[in-house]
C-alpha cells in the first residue's frame, strides 16, 4: 500500500457514515470519468438488460411505464 493510499484511509477513517457514502459516490464518479466511451456504452447496455429482465419478472409493460409517467406529469 502506498503512502497516499494510507493517508486516504486515515482521512476517511474519521468520517461519519453519511460522509463515507458521499466519499464512495465521489470515488465512483472519478472512476467512471476515467472509463472510455466503449466501456460506458457496454455498462449502459448491461444496465438496460438488467432493467428489462426485472420489469419482465414483475410483469411491468411498456404501457404501464407510460401510464406512470403520464400520472406523474399530471401530478396524480
Amino acid at each position: 500500500m502506498t503512502d497516499l493510499e494510507k493517508t486516504i484511509l486515515l482521512e476517511i477513517s474519521t468520517l461519519q457514515e453519511p460522509q463515507l457514502a458521499d466519499v464512495l459516490k465521489y470515488v465512483r464518479f472519478v472512476k467512471f470519468g476515467l472509463v472510455d466511451s466503449e466501456e460506458i456504452e457496454k455498462r449502459f447496455d448491461e444496465s438496460w438488460k438488467r432493467v428489462r429482465a426485472r420489469a419482465k419478472e414483475l410483469n411491468i409493460t411498456q404501457e404501464d411505464i407510460e401510464a406512470e409517467i403520464r400520472a406523474v406529469r399530471e401530478g396524480k
